[in-house]
């Protein structure tokens, strides 16, 4: 199914409207966890880089997926 199908802008039934969120939500939560895991990984020359200190990130790092 290609992401063209899925903006259409037909309504969707109630039940897809559920799933497509939860799905959403999901790949949500897999890309923060992706993030915090690359954040804890960099040194502290990169994340000066980015404007973190080393106890900024490793405190995003520990943080579980669901939160912000």
């Amino acid at each position: 199914m290609s992401h063209q199908t899925l903006t259409t802008h037909r309504t969707m039934p109630p039940l897809a409207t559920v799933f497509y969120a939860l799905a959403a939500k999901v790949l949500e939560w897999e890309q923060r966890q992706q993030t915090r895991r690359a954040l804890k990984r960099l040194d502290a020359h990169l994340l000066r880089d980015i404007g973190l200190c080393a106890s900024s990130a490793h405190q995003e790092g520990r943080k579980v997926f669901w939160k912000d």
